[in-house]
């Protein structure tokens, strides 16, 4: 067995970590989730992603567990328990389909939906923190960048090559 070494292997040490842009993209993820859940958490007694999850299915994007797993890439189990929370706190239903008795549909509750209303505006606010100083065109320019990869990644975004060119709003 080798000795453990703290000496970084020559590709690594070279690696720009700072000039790459996965990794920014990532930090500004981690970032931006980060400040909603504080925001959230202070506002609302949630997590980011928790809200966000009822805004999807408030705004009918996810009505389905799998629609959830599929959003935000992650795996059943893991969106079946963020569900679970949420219905154990009053905030969302399971509501069995009458037509497919295997589909089994997402609610929100009145409590639920008023939260999911709010975060549009946590959304925003900390969107507007983070992009202060850019003008209206560079946010436009940034999201049509970023709509050209997701639409490059070939995921099914109901994106397509046109819609990712064109700039709008800033959040």
């Amino acid at each position: 067995m080798t000795e453990p070494t703290n000496e970084p292997t020559p590709n690594i040490s070279e690696y720009q970590l700072g000039e790459s842009v996965g990794y920014l993209i990532s930090r500004v993820k981690s970032t931006l989730s980060n400040l909603i859940t504080q925001r959230s958490m202070a506002e609302l007694g949630i997590t980011s992603q928790q809200g966000s999850i009822l805004f999807m299915v408030a705004s009918g994007k996810c009505l389905l567990a799998a629609e959830l797993a599929r959003e935000y890439g992650i795996d059943a189990s893991a969106v079946t328990r963020l569900i679970d929370r949420l219905e154990k706190r009053g905030l969302l239903t399971r509501v069995r389909s009458n037509e497919d008795r295997r589909v089994v549909r997402l609610a929100l509750t009145p409590e639920g939906h008023a939260i999911a209303a709010r975060m549009p505006g946590i959304f925003n606010g900390v969107l507007d923190n983070l992009l202060n100083g850019f003008t209206p065109e560079e946010v436009g320019f940034l999201k049509s960048m970023l709509r050209r990869v997701l639409v490059n990644s070939g995921e099914q975004t109901g994106l397509t090559r046109d819609a990712a060119s064109h700039p709008d709003s800033k959040s």
